[in-house]
């Protein structure tokens, strides 16, 4: 097929509007530190508490990216390649969160009953854990990860934006290469820090499964991250030739297929851990049934799956902006509440206690990863305009 000469895009962020992105930023993660800082002083507990969603909530994003990054290397994906640089942004946050794992290690005896080293003594089934869940490895293994992560995020980044200045494919291939183990490395070291900053909260409940769980939901709150960032630039009269419906449309396709798939995971655990009716298992979803927790969890069974996947069944909602975005913004509220269900009730076992710091948290770690993403903006292309199939991915169209 034929394709008429296509209108050219900005590549590039003039300095003003990088300047006015950078500002607003800095202004909002300003004024959430402060507050987060207060509360801190008035309740330390909560402040951890509150802050290892916020932490986490951002940290599954970038998991996400990456390992979609690596796939369309590895597949050679034409489709992903005018939105691949803000994938590649978003993955570009994960060194920073090094930083931002430091309260959490701080806090650990406000998080983890297995600090209490003479309660674990008291527990046999704590004892024989007590070799993995002490603080000394557990921010050993904190360490090993974000090295992992930091480690195939630049490289792989480095080779993208190189290429946008020298055009040569072997800069594909090298990011290639860094791929195929890192899918390996990222999936392994992104399930033990689920078991470690998630499943740990209650050191006798164990799950297998836990691990993907965790990584499925975070990659759904990716692709709406990368959805509604699309958007935003296109409202602005940004990338409007660059990312068309059509990209749209399998943004639209792949929020579908892995909100499904969380939901095969999300059933799946449920189901074993009903079959099998161990009492160190069930009793993590007896907490989450008593008190007002019963409805946060028929909460994230409807907005985490029923209303994702019955609005974008459909063809034209998926080349709807109106509705990608709204449902995007849906998908990253319920990816928050879900990492609120899974951390909270370790603490409230008798039902939600809401608290102003779950915001101001939640605001404070945002910002930071979002001025993290906003300064690959300053001197990188939008788009990888040096990728070979550049010209593929504009002229990309759904069958």
């Amino acid at each position: 097929m034929d394709h008429p000469t296509t209108i050219r895009d900005s590549y590039y962020l003039e300095p003003a509007q990088w300047a006015r992105g950078r500002n607003a930023f800095t202004f909002l993660a300003l004024v959430a530190s402060i507050a987060c800082l207060f509360g801190f002083f008035q309740d330390p507990a909560q402040f951890y508490r509150s802050y290892l969603v916020g932490f986490v909530f951002c940290v599954t994003i970038g998991l996400g990216a990456m390992f979609f990054v690596m796939v369309q290397y590895l597949t050679g994906s034409a489709w992903s390649v005018t939105v691949r640089r803000f994938m590649e942004n978003i993955m570009m946050t994960l060194p920073v969160g090094a930083l931002l794992f430091i309260p959490v290690a701080f806090g650990l005896p406000y998080l983890y009953s297995w600090m209490d080293r003479a309660m674990v003594m008291k527990d046999p089934v704590l004892v024989g854990k007590a070799g993995f869940l002490s603080q000394e490895w557990f921010i050993i293994r904190a360490v090993i990860y974000f090295v992992i992560w930091s480690f195939f995020a630049i490289g792989i980044y480095r080779q993208s934006t190189k290429q946008d200045r020298e055009h040569s494919i072997q800069q594909m291939h090298v990011a290639s290469r860094f791929s195929a183990p890192g899918l390996l490395l990222v999936f392994l070291t992104g399930t033990l820090a689920s078991f470690d900053w998630l499943m740990s909260l209650d050191p006798r409940w164990y799950s297998t499964i836990f691990g993907i769980y965790t990584l499925a939901g975070g990659a759904v709150a990716f692709m709406a991250t990368t959805t509604l960032i699309a958007l935003g630039f296109r409202k602005f009269g940004m990338l409007k030739n660059s990312i068309t419906e059509e990209h749209y449309h399998d943004l639209g396709k792949w929020m579908f297929a892995l909100t499904v798939f969380w939901a095969y995971i999300a059933f799946s655990q449920y189901l074993l851990i009903w079959y099998a009716n161990i009492p160190e298992e069930t009793i993590w979803y007896r907490h989450r049934f008593e008190g007002s927790w019963i409805f946060v969890s028929f909460l994230v069974l409807f907005g985490r799956f029923i209303i994702p996947f019955a609005v974008l069944l459909s063809r034209g909602a998926k080349r709807n902006y109106m509705i990608l975005g709204g449902i995007s913004i849906w998908i990253l509220f319920m990816h928050f509440v879900d990492l609120y269900w899974l951390i909270m009730p370790n603490f409230f076992k008798s039902g939600v206690a809401l608290h102003w710091l779950d915001f101001a948290c939640l605001a404070a770690v945002i910002s930071v990863f979002a001025l993290a993403f906003w300064f690959r903006l300053r001197r990188n292309a939008l788009v990888t305009v040096g990728d070979m199939r550049f010209e593929q991915g504009l002229h990309f169209e759904n069958i």
